[in-house]
């Protein structure tokens, strides 16, 4: 009789532990560099965008907003209280560069980038038609021409804005009064004959300089500055402006100067004129 087999003995059980790491080498990482990138493009095309949809004028006023260390010439420079800053007929200001020299412009201005309605670019445009009808009115006569440098133009969030300054050669009103000059009736009536093709409504503010009256004088630079801005309405009208164009007329004495370090500087003797959007 033949032996039993023996039992053999039982396999040993083996165990694979399997760790899996999540993600492995392509971890999370790219995406941050991914959106990093997509920021960056974002950037660029926007950039792309404002350079063609802005006018010289309005990347002006944008690189001026970014340079801190323009702050304070912008507030010695005439006009320079509203946005974007001010610019007279000739571009007289106190920039480091001015118009009036040579050089380059720094950016090529796109064919027909004017910009749409709600970028500005209708009322850049509008206002150089204005600019141009009024340079073209002071260069009629000699007078006017020298008159030029009294009138500065400038973009407001309101709308456009001219300012008829004096200065130490030049004064709109007769020393303490509301009578216009014969020089300042010439220029109102430019001015006028410029803005009279308009259908915008208007606010005349009326500025004086920070010279104090006699003690015991009735009159006061407040009740001064709002009759010299009535007086430059009613002579807007006799050269063709409509009366009813006409919003407001505003004194504001000398609480707005244009040069704020000297008080009495014949420049914040002005007459403002509003062309309202």
């Amino acid at each position: 009789m033949a032996k039993p087999k023996a039992k053999e003995p039982p396999r040993p059980i083996i165990v694979k532990k399997i760790t899996v790491v999540a993600a492995g080498h392509h971890g999370g990482a790219w995406k941050v560099a991914y959106a990093d990138f997509v920021t960056a493009m974002m950037a660029f095309f926007l950039l792309m965008w404002l350079l063609g949809a802005t006018t010289e004028k309005q990347r002006k006023g944008i690189a001026d907003y970014f340079t801190p260390t323009l702050v304070r010439t912008r507030q010695g420079s005439a006009g320079s209280y509203g946005l974007l800053g001010g610019s007279s007929l000739t571009d007289v200001d106190s920039y480091q560069h001015r118009a009036g020299q040579t050089g380059t412009k720094s950016m090529t201005i796109p064919r027909d980038a004017t910009g749409g309605p709600k970028d500005g670019g209708s009322k850049a445009k509008r206002t150089a038609v204005l600019q141009a009808r009024l340079a073209a009115k002071l260069k009629a006569s000699q007078n006017l021409a020298r008159l030029a440098k009294q009138v500065h133009m400038t973009m407001t969030p309101e709308g456009i804005r001219l300012d008829l300054m004096d200065d130490a050669d030049f004064s709109m009103f007769r020393l303490g009064t509301t009578i216009l000059t014969p020089q300042a009736i010439e220029l109102v009536q430019a001015i006028a004959q410029s803005i009279a093709p308009e259908t915008n409504g208007l606010t005349v503010r009326g500025h004086t300089d920070a010279l104090q009256w006699r003690p015991g004088d009735p009159a006061n630079n407040w009740s001064l500055s709002a009759g010299r801005a009535e007086s430059t309405r009613q002579a807007l009208m006799r050269f063709g402006v409509g009366a009813k164009r006409f919003r407001r007329i505003e004194g504001v004495a000398d609480q707005e100067p244009l040069e704020g370090a000297t008080a009495n500087d014949p420049r914040n003797r002005r007459m403002s004129i509003l062309l309202l959007d």
